[in-house]
């Protein structure tokens, strides 16, 4: 015989805002990631993968801010297929140059995951401000 357990369903807000789903967030880089490498190339920027090296980090900090830690190693690397595919010549070519792209991995990566701890702490913070009726016992900040 199965046990049913009920559930009260919350109509108000959650404590902590649920982050968006992981498929959503790799098509928002494989987007903006895209529309990044299309416009470096627009303005010249082939050969000069350094400028966008550092708008896709923003991307992915920025796509970090709305994911789960696990959307993160997906981002840097759909971040940095477009990087090598486009932003050094030949275009369209994947090449592995060993300390290069281990280092663009490795920046892409960090602002990933930089976007999502930075989300969760502000998140978790502005949680506990809003179940907390006074603050903090010990004072006005924390």
């Amino acid at each position: 015989m199965a046990v049913i357990e009920w559930a009260r369903l919350s109509s108000g807000a959650r404590a902590v805002p649920e982050p968006m789903g992981t498929p959503y967030v790799w098509s928002a880089a494989f987007v903006g990631a895209l529309v990044m490498m299309v416009v470096f190339t627009l303005l010249g920027g082939i050969g000069r993968p350094t400028p966008a090296l550092v708008a896709l980090s923003v991307l992915a900090a920025l796509l970090g801010l709305c994911a789960r830690f696990v959307a993160a190693p997906g981002t840097a690397v759909l971040c940095w297929l477009f990087l090598n595919g486009f932003g050094i010549p030949p275009a369209g070519t994947l090449s592995w140059a060993g300390d290069r792209d281990g280092f663009w991995l490795a920046c892409l990566l960090t602002a990933a995951l930089s976007g999502t701890a930075v989300a969760r702490v502000v998140n978790a913070r502005a949680a506990y401000r809003r179940i907390t009726p006074h603050g903090p016992a010990g004072g006005p900040f924390i």
